[in-house]
């Protein structure tokens, strides 16, 4: 090695060692006869000193040189420092450098490499290999790399097998869309990049493998947003002989063991939730149990006084936002603006404040008198001080929007404190819903998920009804993973095929490996799979996996850094039996 120590390392136990330090100028202060130069590797900074009159000219003089990210070999006396910075762990030592060498130059670079940069998204994700030298990016790496550990520890204390399973794959019509990769030895036909290891792992399961996992890159070909990648990393697990309490147990196991080993936090069992409570009560799959405002009925209070919106309305539901009566006409209107917006889409906002007198003050003071108020708030829970937000509509529709104005009531009465961890497990989701726009029914989860016991004869004579034993780990709103107790027989799998609209010849043709593997002993078994980047993001404490993620694309799925996606050659194409031109 060029270095004796690396930059993050020197104490003053250290003092008076004679070390080599390699590594990047972070800043240069020149004070005419002094010069200090901190140097920064991976593992931290530490202040070089040069001294008129005890160092020699020609060493002042290159210090005096040196730029920003130029790169650096130094050797020196570890010294205590005059002026300490007790904001860095080198701060009680510098270097009185006797010996520098500049190993290579650096162009000033684009934006400052520092945790509070002056570099744009756009800017970064360009010159991403200088992003990444920043330390609060290197932090967020080494948090990847040990969520990483200490899974794969977990896991294999728990005689899990990690097993590598193929990127060149059959493209499926089920999910989102494949990324395809075409095949040059086979004319026309193409390979897909895998969504999941879905159908290999339960391969790995009929093999004897009883306990898989994997560590995996997966692909989709979807919209982008700050918690999506069209490549990405899950934690993909699978289980023999098991029961969805067996699953259950186990990789809560592993969130708990990951909270402990990552954040110091013991949590406790995780609170269990059936998906239409969920709907029901918070109007989404992935509720945020960090804070209250749990949704209330209105109908039987609301409807049938003349008031046309509630009149006609599928569902009024309300939220009550504590201590918010005070809320201004302005900031009322704010409110009212917000769930209009297309992104929430509800048409309007009725609210009932409860004044501190008792009396009420609502958007429909016409049509429902302080006594009709009074039973609203009774049945809501509100107090003196609170104030009511109401939704109406159609039922899913009006759910959704609410759930979105509840979290953005979270946000601005900062109740989702990122400090607290509110898991739980929703389970009990529909197997199948249906979709208008092609007439048939669609997997919520995907084809392989079994229903669960007490509804499988309701398959084939009532689908919309079937549960699924699906189940999904939600952490402060935040789905981190989900998985299900997997169909293993044939004529199950088969009646499901149907379900959804398979005639016998296309599920054959697209899963006749995996119905063909049933026939020869297939266990009971199920898994789960973790968004891992996302995992990683939460533990950080940041919305966005980008930061997480070494080389990440951007929003348009682009990497802006390599210029990808990129146009090939003709020549290329027309080997690939591709027919597309390439225009110039």
């Amino acid at each position: 090695m060029l270095r004796t120590h690396n930059c993050g390392e020197l104490r003053i136990a250290h003092k008076g060692q004679k070390v080599t330090l390699t590594g990047w100028v972070q800043k240069l202060r020149d004070k005419g006869g002094m010069v200090w130069i901190d140097l920064r590797d991976r593992y931290g900074l530490t202040q070089l000193i040069f001294e008129e009159g005890k160092t020699e000219s020609h060493l002042l003089n290159l210090a005096k040189s040196v730029g920003r990210e130029f790169v650096l070999v130094a050797t020196g006396e570890v010294a205590e420092r005059f002026a300490k910075n007790d904001k860095m762990p080198t701060g009680d030592v510098e270097i009185v450098v006797s010996n520098l060498e500049i190993l290579n130059k650096s162009e000033v670079p684009p934006f400052i490499i520092e945790d509070e940069t002056d570099g744009g998204e756009d800017l970064r994700m360009k010159y991403r290999y200088l992003d990444l030298r920043r330390p609060i990016i290197r932090h967020n790496l080494e948090l990847r790399h040990l969520v990483n550990r200490k899974t794969r520890e977990y896991l294999d204390n728990n005689l899990f097998l990690e097993v590598e399973t193929p990127y060149l794959i059959k493209s499926t019509p089920e999910g989102a869309r494949d990324f395809v990769v075409p095949s040059r030895m086979n004319p026309g036909q193409f390979y897909a990049l895998p969504q999941s290891p879905q159908t290999f792992k339960q391969l790995l399961m009929v093999s004897g493998f009883d306990r898989y996992y994997q560590i995996v890159k997966c692909f989709r070909d979807e919209d982008l947003r700050a918690d999506r990648q069209p490549e990405f990393t899950q934690i993909d697990c699978e289980m023999s002989f098991v029961e969805r309490e067996d699953v259950l147990q186990t990789f809560e196991g592993l969130a708990k063991f990951l909270y402990k080993e990552i954040k110091g936090v013991e949590l406790s069992d995780f609170q269990r939730m059936p998906y239409e409570e969920a709907i029901s009560k918070y109007g989404s799959d992935k509720p945020d149990l960090r804070f209250g405002m749990e949704f209330v009925e209105l109908n039987d209070l609301a409807q049938g006084t003349g008031f046309v919106v509630f009149d006609q309305a599928e569902l009024v539901v309300g939220i009550t936002a504590p201590s918010c009566a005070e809320y201004t006409r302005k900031e009322l209107d704010k409110l009212t603006d917000f769930v209009k917006r297309p992104q929430v889409g509800a048409k309007g906002l009725v609210y009932v404040k409860c004044n501190a007198d008792g009396t009420f003050k609502s958007s429909v003071d016409k049509f429902f008198d302080q006594e009709a108020l009074r039973k609203w708030a009774e049945k809501c829970g509100a107090t003196a001080g609170d104030l009511i937000l109401i939704l109406a509509g159609e039922k899913d529709h009006t759910q959704k929007a609410l759930s979105t104005l509840r979290l953005e009531m979270g946000d601005r009465l900062e109740l989702r404190d990122p400090e607290k961890v509110a898991p739980l497990w929703v389970v009990d989701f529909p197997l199948l819903e249906w979709d208008e726009e092609t007439q048939r029914f669609h997997a919520m989860h995907h084809p392989f998920t079994s229903p669960i016991a007490e509804d499988m004869e309701k398959i084939s004579s009532a689908p919309a009804d079937v549960k699924a034993d699906a189940y999904d780990l939600v952490i402060n709103g935040v789905e981190i993973g989900g998985g299900s107790i997997r169909i293993h027989d044939q004529d199950l799998q088969s009646q499901m095929f149907s379900a959804l609209g398979f005639s016998e010849e296309e599920a054959q043709a697209q899963f006749g490996f995996l119905l063909g593997a049933f026939e020869y002993g297939a266990p009971p078994h199920g898994g789960i799979a973790f968004g891992f980047d996302r995992l990683c993001a939460m533990f950080g404490g940041q919305d966005t996996i980008r930061d997480f993620i070494a080389f990440p694309k951007n929003s348009s799925g682009r990497d802006t850094m390599i210029d990808s996606p990129s146009a090939v050659a003709q020549e290329q194409l027309e080997e690939l039996f591709l027919e597309t031109k390439i225009e110039n």
